[in-house]
């Protein structure tokens, strides 16, 4: 097998055969395939695509590359999730402990954030002694006594993405729906879970901007997982605005506590628990309403906030501090940002929101930034609700106060104020599984054209029926 035949078997629209996929993938993480070979490859995909078996050989091969690791002592109930990424986005600190509490085993291996968007493992090491490194037998012993562990990605689990993405990230190529699937679902295949869920966003703080594309990716991604003998479904869920009204990894931390105990912002726990009761759905806890209704209980009797608490203990992390969030990190300056102008927020442009709290110190803009745990942002007002001029609408929190300012002002510049409320946005789209779409509001039409403009309610069914027409065969 020569590279170059390859290239140009991909330029031709040719589909490549899982051998040689294999032997492409294997090749370039031993060094024997060159970047500049690898990058024609990359943009050749991006203008081809790749077929559902294509992206599944692709995937597999990723997955392959470094260490799978075997879950099959806890059995048949082990169950990950996977966001793909945007502001405010706690939802793996709820989710988690719900499925973990109603019966479900969580051993999940997370990311760290990355420019915009938050990374799990840094908002848990806010946590004062929280361990996020654990050998395989202390991640395997928490999950036995807890139910649940989270911990950092192993440095060789999927080493072919970790390869993949730095040389697509220098060659605009990091916006193939193929080569975004298959990135994500190598990593979610080799940490092992015999369920996965995946939470794909849509709106200004997503990778992810539109319906459609996200509609394609998930298709794209359960495919793959179903594919592989994995029970596998996704959510689309909204990102047009932050989800929650905290950004930053203490408040984050703080903010999901709040859920798990019954109180904290109503998007933040309608999105959490769908993606909790569709984890329970997966390993067979029973149909989804069931599954809705034992997430539920498990927040309600707090057995969810007991088995997160657990697991803190577990791995070296202070408790005490997720009931008295005063334990957190706290930054050291503050500054409330205004409205300059009556009248509804029309838009929140989520991203800049993300951009503004890295500002600040909670993200990172390179891989060696250092984290504040303590810096982010508390919105104060959201999409659709009334601000009068000079009144708060959103406070930074920073631990050097010449970061403030700046920051305000690209905060300000996020959030459009108008004279009459936006059209309201449903917080959950669609759910895709390998049988079918399904809009998510469809069961309850009534209450669907309540929460939507018939305009938007009339995009998204556009939406659902193209993907439909489609049928994802050939995975575009």
């Amino acid at each position: 097998m020569r590279m170059y035949d390859l290239i140009t078997k991909k330029k031709r629209g040719e589909p490549l055969a899982t051998s040689e996929i294999r032997a492409m993938v294997e090749g370039f993480t031993k060094g024997e395939i060159p970047d500049y070979q690898m990058a024609a490859m990359l943009m050749a995909i991006c203008f081809r695509s790749m077929t559902e078996e294509e992206m599944r050989g692709l995937t597999l091969a990723m997955a392959a590359s470094g260490d799978e690791v075997d879950l099959s002592a806890f059995g048949s109930s082990t169950v990950d999730k996977h966001s793909t990424g945007g502001v405010g986005d706690k939802t793996t600190l709820i989710a988690c402990p719900v499925v973990a509490a109603a019966g479900g085993r969580i051993a999940k291996m997370s990311g760290r954030g990355l420019g915009h968007t938050g990374g799990t493992v840094d908002k848990l090491e806010s946590i004062p002694g929280f361990r996020t490194t654990l050998s395989r037998e202390e991640f395997f012993a928490v999950v036995e006594k807890t139910g649940i562990s989270l911990i950092g990605q192993s440095g060789e689990l999927a080493p072919a993405d970790k390869k993949l993405y730095a040389l697509r990230d220098v060659t605009a190529t990091v916006d193939s729906i193929p080569l975004i699937a298959a990135s994500v679902m190598s990593k979610k295949l080799a940490a092992g879970s015999a369920a996965i869920v995946l939470d794909v966003k849509t709106g200004s703080g997503a990778f992810m901007k539109t319906l459609d594309d996200a509609l394609a990716l998930a298709r794209a991604m359960v495919a793959i997982g179903e594919g592989a003998g994995r029970k596998t479904s996704a959510v689309i869920t909204d990102m047009d605005v932050p989800l929650g009204f905290a950004v930053g990894n203490a408040l984050e931390v703080a903010e999901a506590m709040e859920v798990l105990q019954g109180r904290g912002p109503a998007d933040l726990r309608e999105v959490s628990l769908a993606l909790a009761a569709d984890m329970l759905r997966l390993i067979g806890r029973g149909g989804f309403d069931e599954c809705q209704r034992l997430a539920e209980k498990a927040v309600e009797d707090g057995s969810a906030f007991r088995a997160f608490a657990a697991m803190v203990e577990a791995q070296g992390g202070d408790a005490s501090c997720l009931a008295d969030p005063r334990k957190l990190p706290q930054a050291a300056f503050r500054l409330k940002v205004r409205a300059e102008r009556s009248g509804y927020i029309t838009h929140m442009d989520a991203e800049t929101i993300g951009r503004a709290a890295c500002m600040l110190g909670a993200g990172r803009e390179t891989k060696e930034s250092v984290i504040d745990h303590a810096a982010g942002i508390r919105i104060l007002k959201k999409t659709g609700e009334a601000v009068e001029a000079g009144e708060a609408i959103a406070e930074l929190h920073a631990n050097a106060e010449n970061l403030l300012a700046p920051a305000a002002s690209r905060c300000l510049a996020a959030i459009e104020v108008g004279t009459a409320p936006p059209a309201k946005r449903p917080r959950i789209f669609a759910r895709v599984t390998k049988e079918s779409f399904r809009h998510a509001e469809a069961a309850h039409e009534e209450a669907a054209k309540d929460v939507m403009s018939d305009t938007l309610l009339a995009e998204i069914r556009a939406a659902m029926t193209r993907h439909e027409e489609e049928g994802g065969a050939d995975g575009r």
